[in-house]
């Protein structure tokens, strides 16, 4: 979908800004203070130029060349041939998202006025995100130090007019025919530009904070699942009372545990677990539920906060710093480094791990006789002769085990580059990119906990007198709307279980259950 105009200030971005000019094809627009900010760098870097003294980054090679002074008729030239040798990518295409995530987020720092660009550098770049036109990125070539390198610099390339890039049709084709079609003339790179194009940790930080607003659904959407199982399994909610979750007060926790009250309440199956089986606790996956995802919840939150401050970064070197009295001075740093957001990368992955091997515990424990307290074996219809839900559960503990993997940190590995000049990177953006995976995952795990509990639920039901807590019903009920089939004879269980994961991942699952609970956190 279409959304308005995202207008980038000198002061950062946001979350939302992100997100709808990544994923919902939102036009970007320069704001005058940006672009006022623009020009007052670019005035100091037009100062430093002149000089005959090299600065690094405006007349001096880059990395371990660093010491090479470049003279004034060569430095169009080192512009051009550091974007281009930059640009040396490997491997599949990047996601149209993560591209426009990461453009989108280099342009704010632009119009930080802390990078020396022209104005008309920022402004093409907005105009290749307005015209829909994505820079073809690779999966590999950013060591997450010094920005992500390759990718930023492929970008960089279609600002030049050069390479490939896929227009608003899908299509990848020559990156100059694309820009003659729509009117956008390719820059010419002077003092200071190529660097400044490609030394952020944007791509990055695109994926943390699409990732974050995946996650933030996939939390809420565990939460129903797991208390989808709890009621299939005829646990008790009394571990969920919120004086309990108060004596250790993990906002999250308490979070998680208000979800999955909310969703039980009215419930006709809970409190049962002294019945036919008697149990005095129930276990660790279903009891502790609110532990584990909640533990998860306040891992987003501190991954959100380390967000929000890289969006309010301007992240280049060297970065130009304004006087007082109108002038300015260009310095060295090392905020190019991608430990803040690589570290937050990796910790996310582990709480998505851990959130989906606790799912798949209660999927295992609703398809096993022994512990589904009077379910049939694997939730099938005629065991033996069908395998009911068997299958699905390997699905789920395959994928779990690929999360496990996933969860492995990047952040911990570094290996030096540039001749040793830049002998310790962050790996942030190998840290965004398994992330990604992991979030897929999730949400897939999620799908098939959400088909076994449902169809426990409908079969505990089943000519008694017990009901369904209403807002369990009405999940049923929209999932089955979905395409997802109830108990029965074995069926090509593929296809439901590809409709659960789409139920889940486009916010079905949490509109169901909050048409009765209200809002969910």
């Amino acid at each position: 979908m279409d959304m308005q105009n995202v207008v980038v200030g000198a002061d950062g971005a946001t979350a939302e800004d992100v997100l709808a000019v990544a994923r919902h094809n939102a036009r970007v627009e320069l704001g005058e203070s940006a672009l006022a900010g623009i020009a007052e760098s670019r005035a100091v870097i037009d100062a430093l130029a002149a000089k005959p003294e090299p600065v690094y980054g405006v007349s001096t090679g880059f990395g371990a060349l660093a010491v090479r002074h470049i003279s004034p008729e060569l430095r169009a030239q080192l512009q051009r041939s550091l974007v281009r040798s930059h640009a040396a990518g490997m491997g599949p295409r990047v996601e149209r998202e993560v591209v426009r995530g990461l453009m989108f987020l280099r342009m704010k720092t632009l119009a930080s006025g802390r990078t020396g660009v022209r104005p008309v550098v920022a402004e093409t770049m907005a105009a290749l995100l307005n015209a829909g036109i994505t820079p073809v990125v690779h999966e590999y070539g950013s060591l997450g130090c010094s920005g992500d390198l390759a990718p930023l610099a492929h970008c960089a390339l279609v600002l030049m007019g050069e390479g490939e890039a896929e227009g608003p049709d899908g299509t990848v084709r020559p990156v100059a025919e694309l820009l003659a079609e729509h009117g956008i003339a390719p820059v010419e790179l002077r003092e200071k530009e190529g660097l400044a194009l490609i030394n952020g940790t944007d791509g990055m930080l695109g994926m943390l904070v699409m990732a974050c607003a995946d996650l933030a659904a996939l939390f809420t959407s565990a939460d129903i699942t797991a208390a989808l199982s709890l009621e299939a399994l005829l646990g008790t909610e009394k571990v969920l009372a919120p004086e309990l979750h108060a004596i250790r007060p993990h906002p999250g926790q308490a979070a998680s545990a208000d979800n999955m009250l909310r969703v039980l309440a009215g419930s006709g199956l809970t409190g049962h677990h002294q019945d036919d089986a008697p149990r005095v606790q129930d276990a660790y996956s279903v009891r502790c539920a609110p532990q584990v995802a909640g533990a998860g919840r306040d891992t987003l939150a501190h991954a959100r906060l380390v967000a929000e401050r890289e969006l309010a970064a301007a992240i280049d070197n060297p970065v130009v710093l304004i006087d007082g009295a109108g002038g300015g001075r260009v310095e060295s740093n090392g905020n190019f480094h991608g430990a803040p957001v690589g570290y937050v990368l990796d910790f996310l992955a582990i709480a998505a791990a851990d959130l989906a091997s606790i799912a798949e515990r209660r999927t295992d424990r609703l398809l096993d006789k022994n512990r589904s307290h009077g379910l049939p074996p694997f939730l099938a219809d005629d065991p033996g002769v069908d395998s009911g839900l068997m299958i699905a559960q390997y699905t789920q503990a395959a994928l779990v085990s690929e999360m496990k993997r996933l969860a492995v940190p990047a952040s911990v590995d570094s290996i030096p580059s540039s001749a040793m000049q830049e002998d310790h990177v962050s790996m942030g953006w190998s840290a965004a990119r398994k992330l990604r995976a992991a979030v897929d995952a999730l949400a897939r795990v999620i799908a098939v906990e959400l088909f076994a509990a449902t169809r426990a639920l409908e079969i505990r039901t089943t000519g008694t007198e017990l009901r369904l807590a209403p807002a369990s019903a009405a999940v049923v009920a929209a999932v089955r709307e979905a395409g997802v089939h109830g108990p029965g004879r074995d069926r090509f269980l593929s296809p439901d279980l590809e409709a659960a994961c789409a139920f889940v991942r486009d916010g079905g699952l949490v509109r169901a259950a909050e048409t009765v609970t209200g809002p969910l956190a």
